[in-house]
């Protein structure tokens, strides 16, 4: 192992595309992408879009759809800065009416009085269904640059990992999964002047 570029920022050389996520390199100092793992919904010629999967709201999807009031507590994550007040959600239903698959066994959106009966017949929620208020998203060749720059590293995750709600982890445990010098990365402190 080289320990001379084991410091060294560099963006490993997968190409994006829909189902794969982005990985924020750990001095990113960004409110919204810092320690981030962005699943990308799209990449397309026109431009990205992603949904943040570890970013979770101070606020419960039950607040917000008011039929939802007294099942319990349904997490509500921070998809990104675009649209915060549309809703964006992530499932494990196949056969959902106009659900856009992202990946193997992995769908966005699609007919939402299924979803919501789904819900509200006692189904179980955590692992299959994750609800996003707003979206990330990238113009065309802005993500291509941003990963030039080894703002991000991409990679693949499993669905479990992905829909778990124990998302405190998941930038870390993303990281060890590429492998030893992504692993120490995920050491890194977030603010280095403290350490």
């Amino acid at each position: 192992m080289d320990h001379a570029n084991i410091f060294e920022i560099k963006s490993n050389d997968i190409l994006p595309s829909r189902g794969k996520i982005l990985i924020s390199e750990p001095f990113l100092r960004d409110a919204t992408f810092g320690r981030s793992v962005v699943l990308l919904i799209d990449h397309t010629r026109e431009g990205s879009m992603g949904l943040i999967m570890n970013k979770r709201l101070p606020l419960l999807l039950n607040e917000v759809i008011k039929d939802f009031k007294y099942l319990d507590d349904i997490p509500l994550y921070k998809g990104g800065p675009i649209g915060t007040d549309t809703l964006f959600y992530l499932h494990t239903l196949s056969g959902i009416p106009g659900a856009l698959p992202v990946s193997q066994g992995l769908y966005l959106n699609g007919d939402f009085s299924v979803v919501k009966d789904y819900i509200l017949q006692g189904n179980k929620v955590e692992g299959i269904l994750k609800f996003f208020l707003g979206y990330s998203g990238w113009d065309l060749e802005q993500l291509d640059q941003e990963i030039k720059e080894n703002t991000w590293i991409i990679s693949k995750e499993e669905t479990p990992m992905l829909m778990s709600k124990k998302t405190d982890t998941l930038w870390k445990k993303s990281l060890k999964n590429l492998g030893s010098k992504y692993e120490t990365w995920s050491r890194f402190p977030q603010i280095p002047t403290l350490n």
